[in-house]
């Protein structure tokens, strides 16, 4: 029950990117430039968005359980970190430079365009050049 929940939570994610613009790389450069001519739609996406996952994470700190039963697993941590802040630069300045980010290139790999299979192939590389970097650096904690 669970895996359905959760693809049609995806795709219904999906339809909502497609359906904004959000996987629309020239409206979010749109959005982007500021000095340009500026697309303020997809500020009022975030505000909508905002707006419908509030009163769910609301109601996610109230309860143990999820409506499935699982056990709710929300982030515990608050503080900012230098990987936090180095990862959130680089994720604006790829979005900046590409106008896409990895919900709307899942969905643009999936419809078929050759930007949307790049951006995931990059991404991939980048995932794992990180995960490199994690294990040797765990590795040099481990005693020997």
């Amino acid at each position: 029950m669970g895996k359905i929940v959760a693809l049609l939570a995806g795709l219904l994610f999906g339809m909502g990117l497609l359906l904004s613009g959000m996987a629309n790389p020239s409206k979010v450069l749109g959005f982007l430039d500021l000095g340009g001519p500026w697309d303020p739609s997809l500020a009022l996406v975030m505000v909508a968005a905002i707006g419908v996952a509030l009163p769910f994470f609301t109601w996610a700190r109230r309860h143990e359980r999820t409506l499935l039963g699982g056990l709710m697993q929300l982030p515990q941590r608050r503080d900012l970190d230098g990987q936090l802040i180095g990862g959130s630069l680089l994720f604006g300045v790829g979005w900046g430079i590409a106008g896409i980010c990895p919900g709307p290139a899942l969905v643009t790999f999936a419809a078929g365009y050759w930007q949307g299979a790049l951006f995931c192939l990059a991404m991939l590389v980048g995932m794992g050049l990180h995960a490199g970097y994690e294990w040797q650096r765990d590795a040099k904690r481990r005693p020997a």
